[in-house]
């Protein structure tokens, strides 16, 4: 009932909520994502997005199929794997963002180490800024990490979102006073992107709290030590949005390979790829 291919575009769609930037990574035309999405409304039956001239948003029944639409997916390519005898083996170092340290991207890893078992999988868990040092330095073989900012278009495109403000419930920042900030230290992508931000727009600023990791940052923002910036899909349990503050802009996350291509890497960015929704959802 529902074509693989069409379904790939929905899910490539549904992390981009872009026409065009799900094009580009399909490599095909606008039209015809257009028209994958168009066939599979029909198939469904159901409304599946809702879009303008300006956004694209999953309905309720896109977002009930995105589940389907991963588990159709992932048999097709299991059964494709067995039947063809793909069998990898070999090193491969992977590096991802802090960011996805507490998304379901270890299902996604699972997943991969069960299909392939023969490989061996390097994990590192970095800042962006340092992933993309580290893979210009041949030391990576792939990295998920988030684009360098505006005009950066390198790698595949896997998600796209806004950044906010984030803080503990009830938390008020005083506008006549510098804004306390929780940040990561350099080379953070994020941190660069806050104070950037906050110096053009005029707003005074105070270091309240520096950590290398996620979970350091999250605790002292929950202590009410003052705001981070966050990706608005990946907000943490116990921290909301905080008002009052200047618009950050949006982010790109994005797959990079490095110099050294292999089997093993586009397999594992295939399964990313493929699985991109679970990246948005706490584990």
């Amino acid at each position: 009932m529902y074509d693989p291919v069409q379904l790939r575009t929905f899910l490539t769609v549904a992390q981009t909520l872009s026409f065009t930037q799900a094009a580009g990574r399909l490599g095909v035309r606008q039209s015809t994502v257009s028209q994958h999405v168009r066939r599979l409304e029909e198939a469904t039956g159901r409304p599946l997005f809702l879009r303008d001239t300006h956004s694209v948003e999953l309905t309720e029944d896109g977002e009930a199929l995105l589940g389907f639409a991963r588990t159709i997916l992932e048999a097709h390519e299991r059964a494709a794997a067995y039947f063809t005898g793909t069998r990898l083996r070999g090193r491969l170092r992977f590096g991802a963002s802090e960011d996805f340290v507490l998304t379901r991207l270890p299902e996604i890893l699972e997943g991969f180490r069960h299909e392939h078992p023969e490989v061996d999988l390097e994990l590192s868990v970095e800042l962006s800024g340092t992933l993309h040092e580290r893979l210009d330095a041949g030391r990576l073989d792939l990295v998920l990490a988030k684009r360098r900012g505006p005009g950066d278009e390198r790698g595949r495109l896997v998600w796209r979102d806004r950044m906010v403000w984030i803080g503990a419930e009830g938390l008020r920042v005083d506008p006549d006073r510098p804004v306390p900030l929780i940040v990561f230290p350099p080379p953070g992508i994020t941190r660069a992107r806050a104070l950037e931000v906050l110096e053009r727009n005029g707003r005074g600023w105070r270091i309240a709290c520096t950590s290398g990791s996620l979970s350091g940052l999250v605790a002292a923002a929950r202590a009410g030590l003052g705001v981070m910036a966050h990706t608005r899909g990946l907000i943490p349990p116990g921290l909301v949005r905080v008002a009052g503050l200047p618009d950050l802009g949006s982010v790109e996350f994005a797959l990079l390979r490095g110099a050294r291509s292999s089997p093993e890497a586009e397999a594992l960015a295939s399964a990313i790829l493929s699985g991109a929704d679970r990246l948005t959802r706490p584990a």
